[in-house]
């Protein structure tokens, strides 16, 4: 039998022995798939088209490469005030957060400033760091463009360029904002998109931005619905969140995903009252009580959170135990997005659809497109299936 052969190190990947360090006082000594096969492009100033998806080790693959760009070039803020040198953008505020989280430790030790723009916060603290000197900005496109706008940053010395979750950028219809910021960045940069889907206008944007990109991708396009085990449903309207508060009460840590903002307020102050420790993340909430909810949900301290679709891309938390569809996705993509939240690193992972009977022929439409035929499982609150529902066998349970 053959053994599998050895995963690179970075060193051999070609990142400079500073990052090298840094990464390593950080605990990370291996590349992911993603990160071994487009950093050494990244770093020979490829540009650079990857299809990943969230999880996968993506900021670290276009991390490192831009960081190292810039150290080459010569650290410090040598391109002056309001001038970045490195652009990332992300499509929300959660995404902004996360990727600066990662980048944060591997510029400070190489001597770079990295700063975060991102709506639902003042931007005065933002305004206060370009003035002062930024190497590295990622970026919402709102926010960036807002800040172009008032003459507080110019894209004109941007020598490397990131565009995360690009599928989800054109998804959330930020595509005509980051063909704005294109248009004002200096003629010479590299390009470095990241997206878990390049069909449609993801392809057109790889074509007519990237010069000759190198393309990379590692694992699946989306989460396999293989990977998950799925229960779905039949409740009544009156029932339906007592049946989550059961769910919710039998399990260490559940992301519950609501179609709109107002939705996810009734719900969470509904599971509340019934006793559970619940709190919503949506784009109304202010940026501080999103951030603070995350945290908590993410360190463990918070059993349920209740997420919109938009602000749920991004989360990046391996543990979650149970995905509960309260609001059954508009189709096949949402439910995979969703669930893709659970049965992450090889973990197991348990994905629930709450369907209302004028739903049915909805659920049934999505279940189709994923190749999987489980049946609706009527059910209530008082029955005891719902204190382990993957003991709970799909295909011998009474169905409607």
């Amino acid at each position: 039998m053959s053994t599998p052969p050895t995963p690179p190190t970075f060193d051999a990947l070609g990142v400079v022995p500073q990052l090298v360090d840094a990464l390593a006082e950080g605990g990370i000594e291996t590349p992911f798939p993603i990160q071994a096969a487009a950093i050494a492009d990244g770093l020979a100033g490829r540009d650079v088209c990857g299809k990943a998806k969230t999880g996968s080790g993506k900021t670290l693959a276009f991390g490192v490469p831009l960081l190292q760009q810039l150290i080459m070039a010569g650290t410090g803020k040598t391109s002056g005030k309001r001038r970045p040198r490195g652009l990332v953008l992300v499509p929300t505020r959660e995404l902004a957060g996360q990727v600066a989280g990662v980048l944060n430790p591997l510029s400070r030790a190489v001597g770079l400033e990295l700063t975060a723009c991102y709506g639902g916060t003042g931007m005065d603290t933002q305004i206060s760091a370009l003035r002062g000197g930024t190497d590295v900005v990622v970026a919402t496109p709102g926010r960036l463009i807002d800040l172009v706008q008032r003459g507080e940053v110019s894209l004109l010395e941007v020598r490397a360029l990131v565009i995360d979750e690009a599928d989800r950028m054109v998804d959330m219809g930020f595509l005509p904002q980051v063909e704005w910021i294109l248009r004002h960045l200096g003629s010479t940069h590299q390009t470095m998109l990241f997206s878990a889907t390049l069909d449609g206008d993801v392809d057109r944007l790889v074509r007519h931005e990237l010069r000759d990109p190198v393309r990379h991708e590692v694992g699946s396009e989306e989460p396999t619905v293989s990977a998950m085990e799925h229960r779905f449903l039949l409740v009544h309207q009156m029932d339906k969140v007592r049946v989550l508060e059961v769910i919710c009460r039998n399990n260490e840590r559940v992301i519950v995903f609501s179609r709109t903002k107002r939705g996810a307020d009734r719900l969470t102050e509904a599971l509340r009252k019934e006793g559970v420790d619940a709190r919503a993340i949506h784009g109304d909430l202010r940026q501080p009580v999103r951030e603070r909810a995350l945290k908590q949900f993410s360190s463990g301290r918070l059993p349920v959170l209740v997420a919109t679709d938009v602000a749920a891309r991004g989360i990046d938390v391996d543990d979650i135990d149970v995905v509960v569809h309260f609001d059954p996705p508009e189709d096949h993509k949402g439910y995979l997005h969703r669930s893709g939240r659970t049965a992450r690193a090889g973990r197991e992972g348990l994905v629930v659809t709450l369907v209302l009977w004028n739903e049915q022929l909805e659920v049934e439409r999505v279940q189709r497109r994923l190749d999987l035929q489980l049946p609706l499982i009527e059910i209530f609150s008082n029955d005891p299936r719902l204190a382990d529902l993957r003991s709970c066998d799909p295909a011998s349970a009474s169905v409607a």
